[in-house]
C-alpha cells in the first residue's frame, strides 16, 4: 500500500519540504549519477553510513554467491558525517520515488505544525537518531546504509501523535489490479510501523538487516519523531492548523477529524 495524499490541509507553504525534495533529487541525478555505475557504488561507500566503519572496526568482506566480497573498502573509525549525508542518499530510482511520496505527503502538515527552520533540525535529528539505532544494533556490519526513510519515519511519527484521524488516500495493489482505499492516518500509520518491527524481527535476533532494508532505522526514527515532536511543535501554528482544519471540513461537508 503506498499513500499518495491526505485530506490535511496547511497554513504555510512547506519550503524546507520542497527544498528536501529537491536536493535530494538532485542528489540522486548529480552525484550519484542517476544509479549508474561507478557512481552509485561510489557515492554509497563515501557518503553512506557503515556501521563498521563509524565504530571504529575493521570493514570485514560479506559472503555471496560468488564468494567474499567487500563492498567498501576503506580504513576504520571516522566518518561521523555520514549520519548527515546518508540521509541524501538512495540506491535505486524506486528507493528515491517511495521516500520522496512519502516525504511530500507527510512532511508539509508536519513543517506546518513547527515551522521552517525547526522542521530542517527535526528532519535531521531523526534520521541521525534513525541512523544510529540501526548502527548501535550492528556495530560490525560491512555493509552501507543510505536513504530517507528514517528521517521520513521521524515525520510519520509525528504525524501520528498531531493529526490521527486525518484522511490518507492509499493505492492498494493486489496483483495487477490497483484500487484505492481512505482510511484514517492512525490506521495506515500503525500499520506501516508493525511491518516495520516485524522486518526487525531478523536483525533483534542477531541476523542481518532483512532484505537489505534498515528496519530498524524506520522504527527508530518513527519513535524518536513521535517522541520529539512536543519540543519542536508550535502550540500556535497548531492552533491555527486546526482553525484552517475545520473551515475545510465544514466548506466539503465531510467529518471533523
Amino acid at each position: 500500500m503506498f499513500p499518495y495524499k491526505d485530506e490535511n490541509p496547511t497554513i504555510l507553504t512547506p519550503y524546507v519540504t520542497l527544498g528536501v525534495l529537491v536536493v535530494t533529487c538532485l542528489v540522486w541525478l548529480v552525484y550519484q549519477r542517476a544509479g549508474v555505475e561507478p557512481g552509485l557504488s561510489r557515492s554509497v561507500c563515501d557518503a553512506g553510513v557503515i556501521p563498521a566503519r563509524l565504530m571504529g572496526h575493521p570493514v570485514e568482506p560479506v559472503m555471496t554467491p560468488r564468494g567474499p566480497v567487500t563492498l567498501c573498502a576503506a580504513a576504520p573509525g571516522g566518518a561521523w558525517y555520514t549520519v548527515v549525508t546518508s540521509i541524501f542518499l538512495h540506491g535505486g530510482w524506486f528507493h528515491l520515488i517511495g521516500n520522496m511520496l512519502f516525504l511530500w505527503v507527510f512532511g508539509n502538515n508536519v513543517e506546518d505544525a513547527m515551522g521552517h527552520v525547526r522542521f530542517v533540525g527535526f528532519y535531521l535529528l531523526c534520521g541521525i537518531l534513525a541512523a544510529l539505532a540501526q548502527v548501535l544494533m550492528q556495530p560490525g556490519s560491512p555493509v552501507p546504509m543510505v536513504g530517507a526513510s528514517g528521517a521520513i519515519s521521524g515525520v510519520m511519527g509525528a504525524y501520528l501523535l498531531l493529526y490521527p484521524r486525518a484522511r490518507v488516500h492509499m493505492l492498494v495493489f493486489l496483483g495487477f489490479f490497483i484500487t484505492t482505499v481512505t482510511v484514517p492516518a492512525w490506521l495506515m500509520l500503525l500499520y506501516w510501523l508493525f511491518l516495520q518491527a516485524l522486518g526487525s524481527l531478523p536483525t533483534l535476533a542477531g541476523g542481518t538487516a532483512g532484505g537489505g532494508v534498515a528496519f530498524l532505522a524506520h522504527v527508530g526514527g518513527f519513535v524518536a519523531g513521535f517522541a520529539l515532536i512536543k519540543l519542536f511543535a508550535k502550540p500556535e501554528l497548531i492552533a491555527a492548523h486546526k482553525a484552517r482544519t475545520r473551515i475545510e471540513v465544514r466548506r466539503r461537508g465531510g467529518p471533523w477529524y
